[in-house]
């Protein structure tokens, strides 16, 4: 039952109104059918019957009546055609005349009609009263005609039966060839009826995969349900994107707002540290203590808005000049500012040659940081981490990195580690900002924008970032950026001082 309404619910709509329209035809022809053939058929045996008493009473007509009833051998030719039988018995029932195919047993006389066989059999007595010619004398009064014979007449009822089966044969043929029409004429007109919807429905698509609400649906010529529901969805998508460019003008003021107070902000938290970083060098005691613990909150906040200025930069698209520089040199510098909170983590850098690429140093930099600092946040104590730079060349990049039109030759910076790796439910928003962990590899510490940063550098240099396992266990996280499109004269094959 599940299997046919499950069945019954993916029919289109139009094979619906087909189905509909078939069976409704279907149920009408049947019913017409079964009331006509039913009808015919009683009229056909009853027309059948009345044939054969009248046929029977016309033979006991033509029999000549004496002491015993005598039969012309001519009659019983003449009326055995088509394979009728007749037989004439006398007062004891024997058997005084058959027509020259009756050797079939009729059965005694009875005055009603009735199946032996393949024959369907009437019979008649003989009365005193008849005379030859046809003639009928009636009895003498006060006493009854006494039979001196019977006449039995048998007709086959293979023709009545064929004609009853090619009666059948036409209602059903009728009923299945007018359910047929019926289903290819419904399905005819609800595809006519359907086509505007089809027009609609190929529109929405449209207006589905470009998210573009300005997309003009078709007008349905007739002014019916079909047209209102046109009107409709394009009074909506004029709605939508009213509301949509609102919502893009509202998000470009306040990303322009973050912008510019990330930038405003800069001048005086830099003051205000310099200030901070100078009182903890001359207080002493609890006062020195309340100037560290300012000094330390400033500098996440000097982060926290640096963070943000990348960002609102990112989302505002803002180019920043770019310049050739060495990914490897980016790194060891990433690596070395992150020295001092590995002091529980074996850190250690592969990278052994230059691999040079055009981007911005700081934002670069930032990114890297950001991968080594989420490896050390969110491993325990004594776990290694790996940096590595190194370049791909065509053909060595995986199928989900080359994605998107991003071809090789890139410079890779990949991050990996031996910790508990990233729970499966946290890796498809691992990169969204402010998306937190707890404690696991899946997510930046504090703000929780590094791992959105990285995105949002990697993108703004036309590269990608990935999460993946690294070998042993543990997050791989892996940074690509194109090389450098303009010659370096450097030496990539020498390696860098470490």
């Amino acid at each position: 039952m599940n299997l046919l309404s499950e069945a019954r619910l993916r029919l289109p709509v139009r094979m619906k109104l087909a189905v509909v329209s078939a069976a409704l035809t279907f149920a009408i022809l049947l019913l017409f059918a079964v009331v006509v053939g039913t009808f015919t058929v009683r009229r056909l045996d009853s027309s059948f019957d009345s044939e054969l008493r009248s046929a029977t009473a016309s033979l006991a007509d033509r029999i000549r009546l004496r002491p015993e009833p005598t039969v012309p051998k001519d009659l019983l030719s003449a009326a055995s055609a088509g394979g009728a039988q007749i037989r004439v018995l006398n007062r004891s029932g024997q058997v005084i005349g058959a027509s020259p195919l009756g050797g079939e047993d009729l059965g005694a006389p009875s005055d009603d009609l009735r199946d032996v066989g393949r024959f369907r059999v009437a019979s008649r007595p003989l009365l005193v009263g008849n005379v030859g010619g046809g003639g009928f004398q009636p009895p003498s009064q006060g006493r009854f005609a006494e039979p001196v014979g019977f006449v039995q007449y048998a007709r086959p009822r293979g023709g009545l039966s064929s004609t009853v089966a090619r009666l059948k044969a036409f209602l059903g043929f009728g009923v299945l060839g007018g359910t047929v029409l019926a289903f290819l004429a419904g399905l005819a007109v609800a595809r006519r009826a359907m086509r505007p919807v089809t027009r609609l429905t190929g529109a929405a698509r449209e207006v589905a995969r470009t998210r573009d609400p300005s997309t003009t649906l078709p007008k349905p010529e007739a002014n019916d349900e079909v047209a209102e529901l046109a009107h409709t969805l394009e009074d909506m998508l004029g709605e939508l994107g009213a509301a949509r460019s609102e919502t893009e003008s509202a998000l470009a003021r306040q990303r322009q707002f973050v912008a510019d107070a990330s930038h405003e902000l800069r001048t005086p938290l830099t003051s205000i540290l310099a200030n901070l970083e100078l009182l903890e060098t001359e207080l002493r005691g609890d006062q020195g203590e309340i100037a560290a613990s300012a000094l330390r909150s400033s500098r996440r906040m000097r982060r926290l808005v640096a963070d943000l200025l990348l960002l609102a930069r990112a989302d505002a698209g803002r180019q920043v000049p770019r310049k050739p520089l060495d990914l490897s040199a980016v790194a060891r510098e990433a690596t070395a500012e992150a020295a001092p909170l590995a002091a529980e983590h074996q850190l250690a850098l592969d990278a052994p040659y230059e691999t040079w690429v055009d981007g911005v140093p700081d934002d670069l930099h930032r990114a890297a940081l950001n991968l080594i600092e989420n490896a050390l946040a969110h491993t325990p104590a004594g776990t290694p981490v790996t940096v590595s730079v190194r370049s791909e060349h065509p053909g060595s990049v995986p199928p989900e990195a080359a994605a998107g039109g991003r071809e090789p030759p890139c410079a890779v910076l990949e991050v990996s580690d031996r910790g508990p790796g990233v729970p499966e439910e946290l890796r498809g928003r691992v990169f969204e900002r402010f998306a937190r962990g707890g404690g696991d590899a899946a997510t930046g510490a504090g703000s929780g924008l590094g791992l959105a940063i990285v995105r949002a550098v990697a993108d703004a240099h036309g590269g990608s970032v990935s999460l993946g396992e690294a070998e042993g266990g543990g997050a791989r996280f892996t940074l690509r950026v194109p090389t450098a499109t303009t010659p370096v004269q450097a030496d990539s094959t020498q390696p860098v001082a470490r």
